[in-house]
């Protein structure tokens, strides 16, 4: 799968070239504005989305735009913005979308942050702050790609539209579930869905297919005493740790390998942790913490969540408790796009001419949205060039990263 115009795509490749500048500027502008997700204790994506807005009307000069707001009263603006930005190809018998999203998680501890998480650093090619690689690399070498065929004055082979979402790193409840479930006539199953939203290092690897994700909430109920007379409450912090020691033989239960996917295993993590009592005397009758499993598809999600229930049961026996089990998110894995698919050829190729690299179509443990295009029956490809830094301390991106993105993009903008 080649294009026919090499002149033209060299001239793409280089306009992207001179655009280091443009992409530090454009990670400053939305950098400076968190867009956290009312669960994560932030008024949502509104006023980044502006910005955004403002970047495809006044620089891309769109063809069409059009937002899709889901009501969400949580939020100051009382919606959650989804953002569609269109440039007219040639033909418009197929999209090729490339979607990111606009929400971010929480910096976290900022003791261990180098600098202020909301304002860029540069620092050679990389740029550090919250959210510039997840997902601000892929809204970035997005934008990129289409300001290149603005400015080279070429109209891509296909319509082009930039898909910008809400509510990634929560659920996506007010994001692509909501435009999946109320207009779901924007996609066609002949359509391109690339999601720079995951990758690896050299950009070799092509994301075809999902585990299953399951998070489950446990609220350990005990009887709160004084810290002197233990023997007069029932201690569930002790028991919670327990049930977290317990909850690992999971690893056991589950213990298939499947080399499609990196890790090949399935995973069982403890993770958020809520307050408990306040002070050091007191012990807790209340324990409430959190499990993140990634199931390989093999496995039934009805399986993880019995030997989760029987685990439990054992807990409460044994340290007189009352456990509470509820689950926060679960998205069951779809089954995967097909590694033959046009859009998955059509990036092998990119990749190929652009990097001059073999990939591999390949499975994550990480969820993204296109579980919930592949569940719809919408083939859809995860991909990006990325050092993985998402969700730490001093988060970074790579300036060449993007741009060699960007170049990927622009690569399939031209194919018939």
């Amino acid at each position: 799968m080649t294009i026919a115009d090499s002149n033209t795509l060299n001239a793409l490749c280089k306009r992207i070239d001179s655009y280091s500048q443009e992409t530090v500027d454009i990670q400053k502008a939305i950098t400076a504005v968190p867009a956290l997700s009312p669960a994560s204790g932030g008024d949502g994506e509104q006023a980044k989305v502006d910005v955004l807005i403002s970047y495809l009307r006044d620089v891309l000069k769109c063809d069409e735009m059009e937002t899709y707001n889901a009501p969400d009263p949580r939020c100051s603006a009382g919606v959650r913005p989804n953002v569609v930005g269109r440039i007219k190809g040639k033909s418009s018998d197929r999209t090729i979308w490339i979607m990111s999203h606009t929400d971010v998680v929480p910096p976290g501890d900022l003791s261990k942050w180098d600098s202020d998480p909301w304002t860029v650093r540069v620092d050679g090619d990389k740029i550090y702050g919250r959210g510039t690689e997840d997902n601000q690399q892929g809204i970035v070498s997005s934008l990129l790609a289409a300001k290149a065929l603005r400015d080279e004055g070429i109209t891509p082979e296909h319509d082009i539209a930039l898909l910008l979402v809400a509510d990634e790193e929560t659920g996506s409840e007010f994001g692509i579930q909501y435009l999946l479930n109320e207009h779901s006539d924007l996609f066609s199953a002949d359509d391109f869905i690339l999601i720079p939203d995951a990758g690896n290092e050299d950009g070799t690897l092509v994301e075809v297919a999902e585990k299953s994700i399951v998070w489950f909430k446990f609220r350990v109920l005990g009887k709160q005493t004084h810290g002197s007379t233990p023997e007069l409450g029932i201690n569930a912090m002790r028991a919670g740790a327990d049930l977290v020691v317990h909850l690992s033989k999971l690893y056991e239960r589950f213990s298939s390998s499947n080399a499609v996917f990196e890790p090949p295993i399935s995973t069982f993590e403890p993770t958020k942790k809520e307050a408990n009592v306040p002070n050091v005397n007191t012990i807790p009758g209340e324990d409430v913490f959190y499990l993140d499993c990634r199931l390989l598809p093999e496995y039934e999600v009805s399986a993880l969540e019995a030997q989760v229930q029987n685990t439990c049961e054992q807990i409460e026996a044994s340290h007189k408790v009352t456990i509470e089990i509820s689950i926060e998110q679960c998205l069951r894995a779809p089954a995967p796009t097909p590694v033959d698919a046009p859009v998955v050829k059509a990036l092998q190729a990119a990749i190929t001419e652009i990097m001059d690299k073999e990939t591999s179509p390949m499975g994550i443990g990480g969820g993204t949205v296109a579980a919930y295009f592949r569940q719809a029956g919408l083939p859809a490809v995860v991909w990006a060039t990325q050092d993985e830094t998402l969700h730490e301390p001093n988060e970074y991106v790579k300036i060449s990263n993007i741009l060699n993105d960007a170049k990927v993009f622009s690569y399939i903008a031209l194919l018939p």
